[in-house]
């Protein structure tokens, strides 16, 4: 007997073979069951997840011997016929080749005529939106009212191109691209039959590069049995097919997201020497920082797309970016892949992108600039200039750890002459009296210091906790020119040099308790107004703004 492919092999026969479509299976089982069979049927849907097939399954069910039935048997004479392709009661019809208006009309004269075997006439057009609008027009009067032994079932992968009146007249059913947990477990089913070892890694890669199609996994696994033998790994996935590994492109993207330029830049330049297509990283880097953005809202809505070492490498980066400047990183990565489409250096605008987006993360946000401005109208009254916090973030924004509920955090990256400094003297008094000075001097974001709750001090890391209610003002404070107030306040408290840790913990309560703060004494900002005309900071503000203080009201 000749060699048959995988997708051919393995094609569902039941309902229940039918890889991740269970809205419909479920409907058409109980249609089946309780006799609520529709005269059309319009399956919809991109290549290869099951709608001819699904189509095939229902003709069998409603033919086969012992039909109608949910559970086809398969060895009937009609059911044999129905899989091999050849039931003269079971018609399948290519839209694409016979779309004219005369083949039309001669299906619809031809509808008549009793079914030879089975209990019903079922015709399966495939890709039906290719018929022209004069054979959907003749098809029209028969589709609304055929005979009651005669069925219709449609399958195509453009509905928009289905007239409405042809939609009107149909049940539709939207078949689903199937996740990449379910074809990676089917593919580890047929390896399992076919006596292949197939690497888990491998599986799930070859998964991800079928984009939901389970016929392109099964024709990319059959292609791989003949390039690699009995044994898979991920390795050979990735060079027979030119796709890059997960880990890399998160690593790639963590690089990014950290501000090193240097490394991204290598690791792109070592990925087009290993001959990867450029257009398809950068196709691999935007689903990354889509399912980065998709994590940061909805953590466990990845859970049956992406595999586990992926979502904890989501977690790790989720903190390094505020959900708005991802989703900018997003939009200028879509704009470059635009232009890639007609470049002819492709690498040349990758590398442009890359480094355009690492500076841009590293810029002061419309936000950031209101703060500031905030803050100079605070410190210019009731702090010298030397410790106001600086109005430019010169280095991208440095990470903070991943959110535990443990009380005992891994330590930002501090010099390496403190690290094993003994802690300083006593600071269990010194967070009240900086809450009170960021009370006075950085009004805008009062309310969030208030939810913090001092934890402690791990050698020359200040421990803030937060409820895990607070995660959103956990992030806002740790945007660099907060965190770098902070520490500044820290300073002037102690006169030691502090790095602030920010963790959340689920043993806090949801609102903890507030920090008493006693009323603020009158400022004497008239001894402060010739210091403040002096700041060179306000200075540079009137030369941009082409403004000038012409009172100042204390």
């Amino acid at each position: 007997m000749s060699y048959q492919v995988f997708a051919r092999k393995y094609r569902p026969q039941t309902f229940d073979d039918l890889v991740g479509q269970e809205h419909v299976t479920r409907t058409l089982k109980n249609a089946v069951e309780q006799n609520r069979l529709a005269h059309a049927y319009l399956f919809v849907g991109p290549r290869g997840i099951g709608k001819t097939s699904t189509a095939r399954i229902l003709a069998k069910a409603l033919n086969c011997i012992h039909g109608p039935t949910t559970t086809p048997c398969g060895v009937c004479d009609s059911c044999k016929e129905i899989t091999g392709g050849n039931s003269l009661d079971v018609l399948e019809i290519d839209g694409a080749s016979n779309n004219k208006v005369e083949e039309v009309r001669t299906l619809t004269e031809n509808v008549r005529y009793a079914p030879v075997r089975g209990k019903y006439r079922i015709y399966i057009i495939d890709e039906v939106h290719m018929l022209t609008p004069a054979a959907f027009n003749a098809l029209l009067k028969t589709l609304e009212e055929p005979p009651p032994h005669v069925k219709f079932i449609f399958a195509t992968t453009e509905p928009q191109k289905v007239l409405p009146t042809i939609l009107s007249r149909c049940q539709r059913f939207d078949l689903h691209r199937i996740p990449a947990n379910l074809i990676a477990k089917h593919l580890q089913f047929i390896a399992t039959n076919e006596k292949i070892k197939l690497e888990p890694a491998a599986a799930h890669a070859i998964a991800r590069g079928a984009d939901g199609g389970l016929r392109d996994a099964e024709s990319m696994l059959d292609q791989l049995v003949a390039f690699c033998g009995e044994t898979i790994a991920e390795a050979d996935v990735l060079s027979v097919f030119g796709f890059t590994s997960e880990q890399t492109v998160a690593g790639f993207s963590e690089n990014i997201l950290r501000g090193e330029t240097a490394a991204a830049l290598a690791l792109l330049d070592e990925q087009a020497a290993a001959g990867k297509e450029m257009m398809k990283l950068m196709s691999d880097l935007i689903a990354h920082l889509r399912d980065l953005l998709v994590f940061k809202v909805k953590p466990d809505a990845l859970a049956d797309e992406t595999a586990p070492e992926l979502q904890s490498s989501l977690g790790a980066e989720a903190i390094l970016i505020e959900t708005d400047r991802l989703l900018d990183l997003i939009e200028q990565f879509a704009a470059a892949e635009g232009r890639m489409k007609w470049a002819p250096n492709k690498k040349l605008h990758f590398e442009v992108a890359v480094i355009k987006a690492i500076q841009t993360l590293g810029q002061i946000t419309l936000t950031d600039v209101i703060e500031q401005l905030t803050a100079l109208c605070g410190d210019s009254a009731s702090a010298p200039v030397s410790d106001r916090a600086p109005a430019r973030s010169p280095a991208p924004p440095t990470p903070i750890p991943v959110p535990t509920a443990s009380l005992s955090p891994t330590p930002l990256s501090a010099p390496a002459k403190d690290i094993f400094a003994p802690p300083p003297t006593d600071v269990s008094t010194i967070w009240p009296q900086a809450v009170q000075l960021v009370h006075k001097r950085r009004p805008l974001i009062k309310n969030w210091i208030d939810t913090a709750r001092f934890l402690g001090t791990d050698r020359r890391n200040f421990l803030l906790g937060f409820a895990p209610d607070q995660k959103t003002v956990m992030e806002s404070l740790a945007r660099p020119t907060n965190r770098s107030f902070l520490e500044g306040l820290l300073k002037e408290l102690t006169g030691t040099d502090w790095t602030v840790q920010l963790n959340l913990d689920t043993s806090l309560p949801a609102t903890p308790p507030a920090v008493t703060i006693p009323p603020p004494q009158p400022s004497k900002s008239n001894e402060t107004i010739e210091t403040f005309k002096d700041d060179p900071l306000i200075k540079e503000a009137l030369e941009i703004f082409k403004g000038e203080i012409k009172s100042v009201t204390t």
